[in-house]
């Protein structure tokens, strides 16, 4: 989506996944183990997490790449109170000590609400314009160097080591014949499949997201007519971060395994899904995910499992000689 507004690819979107995943690891071990409702409270706490850090990242990072706007006050005590937090509480996040994540949400928040407060009063610590309109290489760049700060400051705050996500759902397993299907596996695809149908819905029956498709036809023109660009990009991206964060915690319940840097490969993979299916197509994205699951379903089992992801990879390239708009993409002419 986010590539569909902006024409640039978020390469932080897989570090906002593996962000997700934690606050279900935290948010998990306080509630009871097991429960249907405790695993849609966790699903739901990480998608609104990921969505408000979705949207910080959008204000402090690419919004003053993309138009001129104010360094103000909610930008930098936003970035200072969350920045102390995570310093003054890091050595008591790096074992399990919920208590101190706790801390170091509220204290986020505390600092987020101050720096709103202010700023909706008209005080301004700053009121010097940066240069929108930045070239497509400069907001590259700034991406990767997002998706970079995440990775380090998960690191740094977590910890490196590996640590075992919760079982917030019913586990199960269901036989039929030599099929085994576990209730994860029914839970991901079930809530994978409503997620996406609410997002077609968003996308092309409301409001939003007709302005969503105005914008990326044509943003000059959207802003015209009336629609608030600052704020339509700033809703695809909290849109875009919670999808991503109820990834990381649908993930983590069939690879129970997390840490900092797990958001990195299927980062990589899911666009190449996205790509596979046609990029900004919802459906094609959803296609090209179980054409490339299922390619490396039937390779994992084989004599050539451990080249899975680099058949992985080859299988976008052959796609792309043949269909270089993906299976469901449009071909469009541009004109010079």
């Amino acid at each position: 989506m986010v590539y569909g507004v902006l024409r640039f690819i978020n390469f932080a979107h897989s570090d906002v996944f593996m962000v997700g995943a934690f606050i279900g690891y935290y948010l998990g071990h306080l509630l009871p183990e097991g429960t249907m409702w405790g695993g849609f409270i966790v699903l739901a706490v990480a998608m609104a997490g990921c969505a408000l850090l979705g949207m910080r990242i959008e204000r402090t990072a690419y919004r003053p790449l993309r138009v001129p706007t104010e360094f103000n006050l909610v930008t930098l005590l936003g970035a200072l109170g969350g920045g102390g937090a995570v310093f003054y509480f890091t050595r008591g996040l790096t074992d399990p000590s919920y208590g101190s994540a706790l801390r170091l949400l509220l204290c986020w928040g505390a600092a987020e609400a101050g720096a709103w407060l202010i700023d909706r009063t008209g005080w301004k610590l700053i009121l010097q314009r940066t240069a929108g309109g930045a070239p497509t290489l400069n907001v590259l760049i700034t991406a990767i160097g997002v998706s970079l700060l995440l990775e380090f400051s998960g690191q740094l705050i977590f910890g490196a080591a590996p640590r075992t996500f919760p079982q917030v759902f019913p586990s199960a397993n269901f036989h039929l014949g030599e099929l085994t299907i576990s209730t994860n596996q029914l839970f991901v695809m079930g809530v994978a499949c409503v997620l996406m149908v609410l997002l077609q819905f968003i996308v092309f029956r409301t409001k939003i997201g007709t302005a969503m498709r105005a914008v990326s036809l044509n943003p000059a023109a959207a802003e015209l007519v009336g629609v608030n660009n600052n704020v339509v990009v700033a809703f695809t991206f909290a849109l875009g971060s919670a999808l991503a964060g109820a990834g990381g915690v649908l993930y983590a319940l069939n690879y129970p395994s997390i840490d900092p840097l797990m958001g990195v490969m299927p980062g990589l993979k899911a666009f190449v899904a996205a790509i596979l299916g046609g990029i900004g197509n919802i459906p094609g994205a959803a296609l090209g995910g179980l054409l490339l699951g299922t390619v490396e379903t039937f390779i994992g089992g084989s004599q050539w499992s451990t080249y899975k992801d680099a058949i992985a990879f080859a299988v976008l390239i052959v796609i792309l000689l043949f269909r270089p708009a993906g299976l469901l993409g449009k071909f469009t002419v541009e004109k010079v």
